[in-house]
């Protein structure tokens, strides 16, 4: 067999791997509010999964794959040597996917983006020199591995006080959410839907501009909400109820908005994070096929696919280890606090897809978990875990690295 027969081989098995070791380690991040809340059980929350994780990785994964694939080493430094870049993309799926594993072991819910960009760094240090790559998109990324977390605490908080504020404290718990709770609802269904309509669905051939996209995402979130009003009424109210009690009603009114919100997390993560196992394994499809290297490079269908299915596996898999530490031991969740955080999150990670701007879904998550904790007090969080939870980031993008350059020297020997 020629390099490329064996690269194409090597490269579909590596895909899927970091697919898969994304579904275990990251997807877990992205559910485990639910779980931890018990919105969800485990087995609902895969199931919940396998659907929203592939759909979002399928219609809308395309987006962010251009960013890793072309963004953050420039291809035409490696024009006249098309099988180094190919050889270091397959460096940087299998030095991420090993990492993200290892991780994943020992229960570190750390950032598939940080591994995958440290990884494509580290190959390309040693393959093209600091030349190679784009800093200007590097330090972008960086910036938004700051931003995304403070982005999603922010709305988290924001949200979550609203919660509180109006429906918790209230003197008329269920009263209260029977009035504002359609509001949530409203709001959530447009974001979604405007999220999915506005450039979103380019693979499905739907490509609508801002304002048509707003009159159908307005027109899905009154439809929505007028449902959710609806629905909520049915619950009774009982005046002599103690205060307790109805709390405990309508924290299963959330515990139902929860498990929309973890179907909206799903899809957003499905749209972002794809795009760590597939970047790289489009740019390699792209130059076995034409054996040089292509500006512009169309995912075909098949990589989203193939993408999607391996993060759901991960899931199913693995993914109750990481599960555990999201979902229990940062801070105590409930389906009020998991809503918050989950619609915090999944907006962020959405917004920044739209961008091309490849976030951490952990570090988006944590934070919308630490916003929630936050409008609680400072004595809700457990500060040892999130301090741990911040070493583990802080080692993937070195360790990421150096796997990538021991790959990237074995692979240049026993294949070039």
């Amino acid at each position: 067999m020629d390099l490329y027969t064996i690269v194409g081989a090597i490269a579909i098995v590596s895909g899927f791997y970091m697919a898969w070791s994304i579904g275990a380690n990251d997807v877990a991040n992205a559910m485990g509010t639910s779980v931890g809340s018990k919105a969800l059980t485990l087995k609902q929350a895969v199931i919940v999964a396998a659907f929203f994780e592939f759909a979002g990785a399928f219609l809308v994964g395309s987006h962010v794959t251009d960013t890793i694939r072309k963004g953050m080493v420039d291809p035409s430094v490696f024009s006249n040597s098309p099988e180094v870049l190919m050889l270091g993309m397959l460096s940087a799926l299998l030095a991420a996917a090993v990492w993200l594993q290892a991780a994943t072991h020992w229960g570190l819910p750390v950032s598939t983006t940080h591994s995958i960009v440290g990884a494509v760094v580290g190959f390309a240090l040693v393959a093209a020199g600091a030349d190679g790559i784009n800093w200007s998109k590097v330090w972008q990324i960086v910036a938004s591995w700051v931003i995304s977390p403070v982005m999603g605490g922010v709305i988290s908080c924001t949200v979550f006080i609203f919660v509180r504020n109006r429906i918790l404290d209230s003197s008329a718990p269920i009263k209260a959410v029977k009035k504002n709770a359609p509001y949530l609802i409203f709001v959530l269904f447009a974001v979604l839907t405007l999220s999915m309509v506005y450039k979103g669905l380019k693979n499905m051939k739907l490509d609508l501009s801002l304002y048509e996209a707003l009159a159908v995402a307005i027109v899905v979130g009154g439809i929505s909400a007028a449902i959710g009003r609806i629905l909520i009424n049915r619950v009774k109210s009982d005046s002599l109820n103690p205060l307790t009690k109805e709390l405990s009603v309508v924290e299963s009114v959330f515990r139902r908005l929860q498990i929309i919100t973890a179907c909206y997390m799903a899809f957003a993560h499905g749209a972002n994070d794809v795009a760590n196992a597939i970047g790289p394994l489009a740019a390699i499809f792209s130059i076995i096929k034409t054996h040089a290297v292509s500006m512009q490079v169309e995912v075909p269908i098949w990589i989203l696919g193939l993408g999607g299915v391996g993060i759901v596996i991960g899931l199913a898999t693995w993914g109750y280890k990481i599960i555990e530490t999201v979902g229990k031991k940062i801070t105590e969740l409930t389906p009020s606090r998991g809503f918050s955080a989950e619609f915090g999150a999944a907006t962020t990670v959405l917004v920044c897809s739209k961008m091309g701007m490849p976030i951490s879904t952990t570090h988006t998550l944590v934070g919308s978990i630490i916003g929630v904790g936050m409008a609680r007090g400072m004595a809700s969080l457990n500060m040892r875990v999130v301090r741990n939870i911040a070493y583990s980031w802080i080692i993937t993008l070195p360790v990421a690295a150096v796997l990538s350059i021991i790959f990237y020297e074995i692979f240049t020997i026993t294949l070039l």
